[in-house]
């Protein structure tokens, strides 16, 4: 399970390291950046590519003093190609290789979605289009579980799966652990909230990824999508806290009961994100940024819609 009080703890709320076109000597000097100013929940995955940086960046500030393995809380995923049973320990094994770690703190499977298996990170046939495979997601949950059983991993959990898959998993015969987190996209435009309620029913811990937007990168995101730090009702409760929209939108978060992430290659917006725990909305601003909330998703994975346990057709 996840070390009680962690959810109220600076530390808990953490640094996304995605890597969008971003050389991979930024990510782990960002990812040093982040330890020193005090985050200590470092988000990671396998399918962005810098697995390899991120490690190295927490080797490096263990060997320095100014942590030790225990102050931080790493977090990989299983990618889509790996959710065969077989495939799950030499993926996590893999990437504790990659991190130079002995085991990880969370290990989460990164999609419902699955592909077929190989080396590509997004497989294609010869019209480019995804190409699927059949994997009972209860048969990969089952292999995390014996992960966790092994001790490679403290705590397991899954990520962008909706109401429906985490009951799949919930109501598995045989069930050992549930997941103790599901990862989504949320922010102000798609708070998440009937989701939040269902998993707080069972005791699941939601994870807001994208809890700024996004980076806008044009494979993934329409540009004509809006900014929500542009949004000017966060901009006005910022103003009044004399803080800024992006402070303001990870705080509306974390009073929501919410773990949040944020990601940046900046020094400064680095330590902007870790001083969301110096100042608290008032219950009329959690109103007033709920009322935010269009059901907007900028990640909708529209080319992978054909795939089974395609997630985003569901209300939630």
């Amino acid at each position: 399970m996840l070390e009680d009080g962690w959810m109220d703890s600076p530390a808990f709320h953490g640094m996304r390291r995605r890597q969008i076109q971003v050389p991979k000597s930024e990510t782990g000097m960002a990812t040093e950046v982040a330890i020193e100013v005090g985050f200590r929940h470092i988000d990671g995955a396998f399918a962005y590519g810098n697995e390899k940086e991120v490690g190295q960046a927490i080797r490096a500030k263990i060997a320095d003093g100014t942590v030790t393995r225990k102050d931080i809380f790493c977090t990989g995923k299983l990618w889509n190609t790996c959710h065969r049973p077989e495939l799950v320990r030499p993926a996590l094994e893999e990437t504790l290789k990659n991190l130079q770690l002995d085991y990880l703190d969370l290990y989460i499977i990164h999609f419902p979605l699955s592909f077929t298996p190989g080396k590509e990170i997004y497989p294609m046939d010869e019209n480019q289009k995804p190409i699927g495979d059949s994997v009972d997601l209860r048969d990969t949950w089952e292999a995390m579980e014996k992960c966790k059983d092994a001790g490679l991993v403290k705590s397991i959990g899954v990520s962008n799966f909706n109401r429906r898959q985490l009951e799949m998993i919930l109501n598995k015969t045989g069930l050992k652990y549930k997941p103790v987190c599901n990862q989504v996209e949320c922010h102000p435009y798609l708070n998440q909230s009937k989701l939040l309620e269902f998993c707080k029913c069972k005791d699941i811990i939601l994870v807001a990824h994208s809890a700024l937007g996004t980076q806008r990168d044009p494979q993934w995101v329409d540009e004509k999508a809006p900014i929500v730090l542009e949004e000017p009702v966060l901009g006005a409760i910022a103003k009044k806290h004399n803080r800024s929209p992006a402070q303001v939108a990870l705080r509306y978060q974390i009073q929501r009961g919410v773990v949040v992430l944020a990601g940046s290659r900046s020094e400064k917006e680095i330590k902007e994100n870790f001083e969301v725990f110096e100042f608290q909305l008032t219950p009329e601003d959690i109103k007033v940024i709920d009322g935010l909330n269009r059901n907007f998703r900028y990640y909708t994975l529209n080319e992978f819609q054909e795939l089974p346990n395609y997630p985003y057709n569901d209300e939630y």
